[in-house]
């Protein structure tokens, strides 16, 4: 096993105390958002000075043939530590064959990788899993026509709103909703978005799904006065995580991080379709194309014990992942057929094998090769992540 060191990234919505907090770190200033541990070449972790990627490829075995079968030569796993203080913009993300087909398409019509009209980066899909550490807000999914229906009328503006949401209630499920929020994206019309967030003030103390529509709208408001995407964000489950709970967010779903700190584990991949609450470019025809509109109930994830180490159930080939809670015990870590990145982000463990020791502090990580048996010591939070084939 290795020391792993990760990349910090800094987008305008991360916190400027979360990040440095849990690595232990004295703060920049800087809104950091995001602590990559991975072999993303945007940002490849780096054992010894080397990028990860450069030293999985000079090192194939520390990699199971199951994975190599599967994924090639890129490892498949990205671990972050992520910590947003404002909403993040709606985005979904494709499937593997949207895109590969997406790539292709833009790699004949030569789009610069940096160009603000591209939108695929690379050929991978990008499920994730957000795994909270703090209480942890967010949207995912479309709810039920019928409900968001009901929910507007309660609030009162209904009416005001029949031109831009009657598909509701006159279409039903995937095709109501498609109509709906692509009918949002070109609305000009902040006038009526003012109406509806200063109906929602006047309900922000409701319990239940009127309180916590209330409160998106409002909140949203905060950050984007007056955005008609705020109108398209309501046609979204919003789900509140308490610590240690789970949220998967399969390909296709349309999504936004509201606010909060967790460890999220995704494939690695950079493609993005972004749906509002954004200044960036929205290409309207591939959104129509890539997500899924099809009404859905958001819950946490599934999780079961596995040797005092909780396994987050998920249905993404790319990636596993683990969370241990030690208690001045011994544990061993999970999928030691394996290569596996393990992160400390609470306490002091260390981490024994028949081949080497590390200590790990908090904020640090560690790689370990596939086949290497490995015991947890210590009392610290960790958490494990693994490719999922």
């Amino acid at each position: 096993m290795l020391p792993l060191q990760g990349q910090v990234r800094n987008y305008a919505w991360g916190s400027p105390t979360a990040i440095p907090e849990l690595l232990g770190r004295t703060p920049t200033g800087d809104p950091q958002a995001e602590y990559w541990l991975g072999a993303h070449p945007l940002a490849p972790s780096l054992i010894d000075g080397q990028p990860l990627d450069s030293v999985l490829r000079q090192h194939p075995d520390w990699v199971q043939p199951s994975c190599r079968r599967v994924f090639g030569d890129r490892f498949p796993v990205l671990m972050k530590l992520l910590a947003a203080d404002r909403p993040l913009s709606l985005q979904a993300h494709p499937d593997r064959a949207q895109a590969e087909a997406g790539f292709a398409r833009e790699e004949a019509a030569r789009l610069d990788l940096d160009s603000p009209e591209r939108t695929y980066k690379d050929d991978w899909p990008k499920p994730e899993l957000l795994i909270a550490l703090t209480e942890f807000d967010g949207l995912c999914g479309f709810r039920e026509p019928a409900q968001t229906v009901e929910l507007f009328r309660a609030l009162g503006v209904a009416d005001a709103l029949t031109s831009v949401i009657s598909p509701l209630w006159q279409r039903k499920g995937a095709t109501a909703l498609a109509q709906v929020f692509l009918d949002i994206l070109t609305l000009d019309d902040p006038d009526l978005v003012a109406r509806v967030v200063q109906a929602a003030r006047a309900r922000l103390r409701d319990s239940g799904a009127l309180g916590d529509f209330a409160q998106t709208a409002v909140e949203l408001d905060a950050h984007y006065p007056r955005h008609p995407s705020i109108l398209a964000a309501l046609l979204l489950n919003r789900i509140h995580l308490e610590p240690g709970q789970g949220l998967f967010l399969p390909p296709r779903t349309m999504h936004s991080y509201l606010r909060g700190v967790g460890v999220e584990v995704m494939a690695t991949s950079d493609n993005v379709l972004r749906g509002g609450l954004t200044t960036k470019h929205i290409d309207v025809d591939e959104l129509i194309h890539v997500v899924s509109f099809q009404p859905s109930t958001i819950a946490p994830v599934p999780t079961q014990d596995e040797a005092g180490f909780i396994h987050y159930l998920t249905e993404a080939p790319e990636f596993s992942v683990w969370r241990g809670e030690l208690s001045h015990s011994r544990l061993p870590l999970p999928a030691t057929g394996s290569c596996r990145l393990a992160l400390v982000i609470d306490g002091e463990a260390e981490l024994r094998s028949e081949l080497s020791s590390l200590e790990l502090g908090l904020g640090q990580a560690a790689l370990i090769p596939a086949g290497e048996a490995v015991d947890a010591i210590g009392s610290a939070t960790i958490f494990v992540s693994a490719p999922g084939v």
